[in-house]
């Protein structure tokens, strides 16, 4: 009865859910149109991933290189150095918390989508299974840079 009660709710709740999300893509659709078609076209980003990247990245264009963008996102590796020793820490702690957890999600679509992916997924497969996805999602962010700086929408590829 308790769990009957909360269902109203729970439909009102995802059908607001919904309704921000379609106003969020139909905005960037008509705004950003050329941009979000072009993130569109990588495998495992969807239409509100592509918004979140065009809202809180704004113009990709703008970063020089792939180091730089994975540095404000947060999947660049983090290095610790004091005098002749060097640790590698995994990922950097400083990063932008919401694009990371975006880039690493997308990371695990693609691995549904993309045959490129399930297969350097699959090569992968005896190893920490976080590594393999933080080193996805760098490969996602690389081309989501690419296609942008290029205005070249993203061919699948095929494994020969």
């Amino acid at each position: 009865m308790a769990l009957d009660s909360h269902i109203p709710y729970f439909r009102f709740v995802d059908k607001d859910l919904r309704d921000v999300s379609s106003q969020l893509r139909r905005y960037c659709k008509v705004h950003f149109k050329k941009d979000y078609i072009l993130l569109r076209s990588i495998p495992g980003i969807g239409g509100i991933v592509a918004c979140g990247i065009i809202s809180e990245l704004g113009d990709l264009r703008g970063f020089n290189n792939l180091k730089q963008l994975a540095g404000y996102v947060g999947l660049a590796p983090g290095i610790y150095q004091s005098g002749n020793n060097i640790r590698n820490t995994g990922i950097t702690r400083c990063a932008h918390r919401l694009m990371r957890s975006y880039f690493i999600g997308a990371a695990w679509q693609a691995i549904r989508t993309d045959p490129v992916v399930q297969d350097y997924y699959r090569k992968h497969l005896g190893k920490n299974v976080k590594t393999i996805i933080v080193k996805i999602a760098r490969k996602l962010l690389s081309r989501t840079l690419a296609v942008i700086k290029t205005e070249i929408p993203y061919v699948i590829g095929v494994i020969s």
